[in-house]
C-alpha cells in the first residue's frame, strides 16, 4: 500500500490541497487490508474510495453507511478524495450506481475493522466477541470501555493478514460472526445529516480544483481549432510569448490568468486552419441518424409473430445535448523531478483517467479528485487534464492550472447523442397493447478514457503530431445499464414486444455519456406513445398505464404521484419509468402553460429508491434531475452548421434560468431492508414525458421533437 517517500509526501500534500484533515497521512494505527478504512492515533477514521463526490452528496451518504457499520460516531470519520495512490479503483462515478456499487464493499471493510476491535477488546477483557458491543465509537463489556484509538494498534495486525496464534484467528472469526454487536438499529442510514461538502461551498472557501493554488503555478489556455475537422497549416512566431505546440495542438502559459487570456487572444490571430465540412444537417437529423452504416442490436425479442390488425405509430426524437455545467472543466498537472506526472481533476475516474495519460505520455502519472462545479456525465474533465499535462511538460516543473472557456465547454466537450425513434403497437379491442415494436436510433453513448475500443479517447490526443484518433463512441453492455437502449424495454405487461437498437458507426458529432444516457429520450417516447394510445382508447392515462402494470412497488409510485398532484385537472402530464429497469421507480406529474413561452409550473414526484440512506440527498437529486430534465425539454439543443459548432454561449444555448424553476414537491415511498437504488437519474425521463403530455392536453396537439420550445409550438398549432 505504501508507495515512495516522495509519492507518500506529494498524496499528503494532495489531501491538504482537497480538504482533508492535516495529519491524514500520518499517525496511522491501523489500516484495512485494502486500503480504504484507516485509523488515526487520535481515533479519527479516514475512509478512501473509488467513487468521487459530483456535487450528488455520496460521499456524505457513504460516510453514513461507514459510521453505522463501523458503530462510530458520523464526526469521527473522514472521508477522503479519491486518488491513484490509495484506496481501491471503482472505475467511474456514474449510472447511479455509487451507493449500491460502493456501499456494500465499504460496509465490508468497515465490519471488518469494528470486528478486529472487537476481538481485541475481547482477548484484552477475557470475554467472548459477542458481550463486546460498539455505539458511537466505543466499545463496551460490562463497565469496561475501550476507544479507536486504543485498540487499533494491535487490531492492526488482524486487519493486515491472517492472525498470528490460534487465539487470534479465533477471536476474530468470532468477532466477525458476531458482527462485534452493532446497534439494533441504524443511528445513521436513513437520517438526513448535513452534507460534508457544503460548509465550505456555503462559505465561499477553496473547495473546487478551480480554486487550486500551488506554488509556482503557472496558467495555460489552449486554443482551439475552429471546427472539427480543421488542421492547424501556419503559426507566425510570438517570442515574447510562451507558445506551446504539437501538431494541431497550441497553447500558451503565462504567470497569471489574466496574461493566459490576453496571450492566448493574441495567438488566436497569428494560427492558420485548414478546415472542412464534415457535420450534418442540424434540421434533418433523422435522416442522418437512420442513414448506414449502423450496428444493429436486438434489445428483445418476441417468440411469436406479430398479431393481425393496423398498428398505431409514431416517431419522436431528441438534439444532440450539451452537459452545461455552470463553471468550465479545470485541471492542475505538474511534472516531477523523478519524471513522473501529478494531475488534479475533477474527472469521474481517476483510475481510467490515469491510464489515458499514461498510454499518451508514456510516463508515470498519479491523478487525484477534486470537486469541478458540475457534472451530469462525460464532460471535458479528462480532456482538460490531457491539456494542462501537454503545458506543464513545457513548464520546468512548475505546477499549470488550465481552465476552458465557456464557448469551449459548449463546443468541445462531448455530448449527449441526438436520438430518434420509431414505435408501432397493435391494440386489442378495449385498446390495450397486445404487440409492442420500438426501435431506436442513436451514436453511441460511451467514449470515456479506455472504454470505447480501449483507446485514450482525450481531445487533445487527436490534435497530435502523432494523433491518437478519437473513438466513435460504443454503448455499455446491457450489464452496465446500456446506452442508447437503456431503458428502451418498457416496465409494462405488453404480450409481446421487439425492441432493436441501431447505433450510428460514423460520428462527426463527438457523443459520450450524458446523464441518464438514452433514458431520457426512451421514456420520452415510451410514456408519450402511452398518453397518445390512451387518447386513442378513451382511457385516462393513468388508468391505463395500471391496466398495463402488475408490479405492485411501480403501481404505488404511480398512484402516490397522482394523489399528491390531485390527478384529473386538465392540465396535468404523467411520465413514469423505473430506472434502466432494474434501479428506482419514478413517477411524475407536470403542470404547463403555453403563453409566450412554455413553463413548467409545478413538478409532483414520487419516487422509491429502496433503502434510503439519505432522505434529503435523495429529494435532492429528484430535484435536480428534474430541473434539468425541464431544461432539456424545454430548451436545450446544440446548433451547428455544415462545419462548426455554433452554440458556444448561454444565448445560443439556453438553459433554465432561475426565474422559469418550476416548484419540484417530492415525495419518497420508502423501502427500508431493500437493496438502496440510485436517484441521480431516475427523474430524467419521467418528467420530460410528463411536460410533453401536460403540454399536449393543455394545447391539444402532439409535439413529439425535442425541444418544446416556442417554435416548436407554433409549429404545431399552425
Amino acid at each position: 500500500m505504501v508507495g515512495s517517500q516522495a509519492a507518500e509526501g506529494r498524496r499528503a500534500e494532495g489531501d491538504r490541497i482537497m480538504g482533508s484533515p492535516p495529519g491524514a497521512g500520518q499517525g496511522m494505527v491501523l489500516v484495512s487490508d485494502d486500503g480504504a478504512v484507516s485509523v488515526r492515533d487520535d481515533g479519527v477514521i479516514f475512509v478512501r474510495l473509488g467513487k468521487v463526490e459530483l456535487g450528488q452528496g455520496v460521499l456524505t451518504a457513504l460516510a453514513q453507511i461507514a459510521a453505522d457499520a463501523l458503530g462510530a460516531d458520523l464526526g469521527q470519520v473522514r472521508m477522503l478524495a479519491a486518488s491513484t495512490t490509495a484506496g481501491p479503483d471503482e472505475g467511474i462515478t456514474a449510472g447511479s450506481r455509487s451507493i449500491s456499487h460502493a456501499g456494500p464493499p465499504l460496509r465490508e471493510a468497515c465490519a471488518r475493522v469494528r470486528a478486529a476491535c472487537a476481538a481485541e477488546a475481547a482477548r484484552r477483557w477475557g470475554v467472548s466477541p459477542a458481550e463486546v458491543t460498539v455505539r458511537r465509537g466505543e466499545f463496551r463489556s460490562g463497565d469496561r470501555t475501550a476507544t479507536y484509538a486504543e485498540l487499533a494498534p494491535v487490531a492492526d495486525a488482524l486487519t493486515a493478514g491472517p492472525p498470528t496464534d490460534t487465539l487470534q484467528a479465533a477471536t476474530l472469526q468470532a468477532a466477525l460472526e458476531a458482527g462485534s454487536s452493532p446497534a439494533e438499529e441504524p443511528v445513521f442510514v436513513g437520517v438526513s445529516v448535513p452534507r460534508l461538502d457544503l460548509p465550505d461551498k456555503i462559505a465561499g472557501r477553496p473547495r473546487f480544483v478551480h480554486d487550486l493554488r500551488l506554488p509556482g503555478q503557472l496558467y495555460g489556455r489552449v486554443l482551439r481549432p475552429p471546427s472539427p475537422a480543421a488542421r492547424l497549416t501556419g503559426l507566425t512566431p510570438l517570442p515574447d510569448l510562451h507558445v506551446v505546440r504539437d501538431g494541431s495542438f497550441v497553447g500558451v502559459l503565462a504567470e497569471t490568468e489574466a496574461a493566459a487570456d490576453r496571450a492566448l487572444a493574441r495567438l488566436s490571430k497569428v494560427c492558420e486552419w485548414e478546415e472542412h465540412d464534415t457535420l450534418p444537417d442540424e434540421h434533418d437529423l433523422h435522416t442522418f441518424l437512420r442513414r448506414g452504416p449502423h450496428e444493429t442490436i436486438t434489445v428483445s425479442a418476441p417468440a411469436d409473430a406479430p398479431p393481425a390488425g393496423e398498428p398505431h405509430t409514431a416517431t419522436y426524437s431528441r438534439p444532440f445535448l450539451a452537459h452545461a455545467s455552470i463553471a468550465p472543466s479545470c485541471a492542475v498537472a505538474r511534472w516531477n523531478g523523478d519524471g513522473d506526472l501529478e494531475v488534479w481533476s475533477h474527472t469521474q475516474g481517476v483510475h481510467p483517467l490515469r491510464r489515458a495519460l499514461e498510454r499518451i505520455l508514456g510516463a508515470e502519472v498519479e491523478v487525484h479528485h477534486v470537486e469541478g462545479a458540475g457534472c451530469y456525465g462525460h464532460n471535458a474533465a479528462d480532456d482538460v487534464a490531457l491539456d494542462a499535462a501537454l503545458l506543464a511538460r513545457e513548464a520546468g516543473g512548475r505546477p499549470v492550472q488550465v481552465r476552458w472557456s465557456r464557448r469551449d465547454e459548449l463546443t468541445w466537450a462531448p455530448f449527449g447523442s441526438a436520438m430518434s425513434v420509431d414505435v408501432a403497437a397493435v391494440v386489442d379491442e378495449a385498446g390495450l397493447v397486445r404487440s409492442w415494436r420500438y426501435d431506436v436510433w442513436s451514436q453511441g453513448h460511451l467514449s470515456r478514457p479506455g472504454y470505447a475500443g480501449g483507446v485514450p479517447g482525450l481531445l487533445a490526443g487527436a490534435h497530435l503530431e502523432r494523433p491518437w484518433a478519437y473513438p466513435a463512441a460504443v454503448d455499455p453492455s446491457p450489464q452496465g445499464g446500456s446506452g442508447m437502449a437503456r431503458n428502451a424495454v418498457p416496465i409494462y405487461d405488453f404480450p409481446r414486444m421487439e425492441i432493436t437498437g441501431h447505433r450510428v458507426l460514423e460520428t462527426p458529432i463527438r457523443s459520450s455519456a450524458l446523464r441518464s444516457l438514452g433514458a431520457f429520450m426512451n421514456v420520452f417516447a415510451i410514456e408519450s406513445f402511452m398518453d397518445e394510445l390512451a387518447l386513442a382508447a378513451g382511457m385516462d392515462p393513468l388508468a391505463y398505464r395500471l391496466a398495463h402494470l402488475s408490479d405492485p412497488r411501480a403501481r404505488t409510485v404511480l398512484e402516490r404521484a397522482a394523489d399528491m398532484a390531485g390527478w384529473g385537472g386538465p392540465e396535468l402530464g404523467l411520465g413514469f419509468a423505473r430506472y434502466k429497469g432494474v434501479g428506482a421507480y419514478c413517477a411524475a406529474v407536470a403542470q404547463v402553460e403555453a403563453e409566450q413561452d412554455v413553463r413548467v409550473r409545478r413538478l409532483t414526484i414520487a419516487v422509491d429508491v429502496g433503502q434510503v440512506v439519505n432522505p434529503d440527498g435523495v429529494r435532492n437529486q429528484i430535484e435536480g434531475g428534474a430541473t434539468q430534465a425541464a431544461s432539456w425539454t424545454l430548451k436545450e439543443r446544440v446548433r451547428f452548421d455544415r462545419r462548426a459548432i455554433t452554440s458556444g454561449d448561454w444565448e445560443s444555448y439556453p438553459i433554465l434560468r432561475f426565474s422559469e424553476t418550476p416548484e419540484v414537491v417530492v415525495e419518497l415511498v420508502e423501502h427500508p431492508g431493500t437493496p438502496s437504488a440510485g436517484a441521480g437519474e431516475a427523474a430524467q425521463g419521467p418528467v420530460a414525458a410528463a411536460v410533453a403530455n401536460a403540454l399536449a392536453a393543455t394545447l391539444g396537439v402532439r409535439i413529439r421533437d425535442l425541444p418544446l420550445d416556442r417554435e416548436a409550438v407554433l409549429r404545431a398549432i399552425a
